[in-house]
């Protein structure tokens, strides 16, 4: 494949420091719509690019996919000392990403584009919960309030659901494809196999800091009840989300066939 497809892949597969474009432009955007736009689109051109160049993981050298890690690791990282919701959101759709570089070559283009689908829908939800914690607060960012707890708890409840498929817990579609990649590397680099696990294990930190800095705490009286109380989601767009997070679950169904 020549250079000039590896890098321009390396853009929206994002590679350090061609990463740093889509975070910034991700930052740029700040219509919800075209945040999720850009959470879906991103990586399926990224597949496109390496596919069209009749791209195999096998044929990349060690390095590339040594730096597919390190980019990975470096985002889930700092995302443990992130404080705004969207930019957290970002960071982890550009660990995530990076893993696909990981896709088997025996792995079919319509698979590796679901994988990027599954990894990538949570973050669109949580997109959306963080324009509606903008709308709320003026600002989505950690620590700036706690206790949505008890002022929110519908919104809560689905927060914490979104941010657990995000990181990819079991039953949710990021789990199955975190699985596959860390069975096929397990074979060929073991090393591999360990950075997976360890940027798995990140995530896992960021997402639970993530909902410290949110949940935990106690709300003031007048964000609960009274005239200046907050406005919790609704039973329809509740049960909204809700269906949304279980046609999640039962698409894993789907990926664990992938798994074999």
């Amino acid at each position: 494949m020549p250079d000039i497809t590896l890098i321009l892949a390396g853009l929206f597969l994002p590679l350090f420091p061609l990463s740093m474009v889509f975070n910034a432009v991700f930052d740029r955007i700040q219509h919800v719509a075209l945040r999720c736009l850009l959470l879906i689109g991103w990586p399926q051109i990224g597949l496109a690019i390496i596919h069209s160049s009749d791209f195999t993981a096998s044929s990349l050298p060690t390095w590339f996919i040594i730096w597919a890690l390190a980019t990975s690791l470096l985002y889930a990282f700092r995302m443990l000392s992130l404080r705004a919701v969207g930019q957290w959101n970002s960071f982890l759709a550009t660990s995530m990403w990076a893993t696909l570089w990981l896709s088997s070559s025996n792995t079919s283009q319509e698979m590796q584009q679901l994988y990027a689908f599954g990894i990538s829908a949570p973050l669109v939800l949580l997109a959306f919960l963080s324009a509606g914690l903008e709308k709320r607060f003026g600002a989505a960012y950690t620590g700036l309030y706690g206790g949505l707890a008890q002022s929110l708890p519908r919104f809560t409840g689905l927060l914490v659901f979104i941010v657990l498929a995000a990181i990819a817990t079991p039953v949710f579609p990021g789990f199955f494809i975190m699985l596959k990649l860390i069975i096929n590397s397990s074979a060929t680099m073991p090393l591999a196999t360990l950075a997976l696990l360890g940027i798995w294990l990140l995530w896992s930190w960021a997402g639970v800091k993530l909902l410290q800095g949110l949940i935990v705490g106690t709300a003031s009286q007048s964000e609960v009840t009274g005239v200046n109380a907050l406005k919790d989601f609704n039973l329809i767009t509740s049960w909204s989300y809700a269906l949304l997070l279980i046609a999640l679950i039962v698409s894993s169904i789907y990926l664990t066939g992938g798994l074999s």
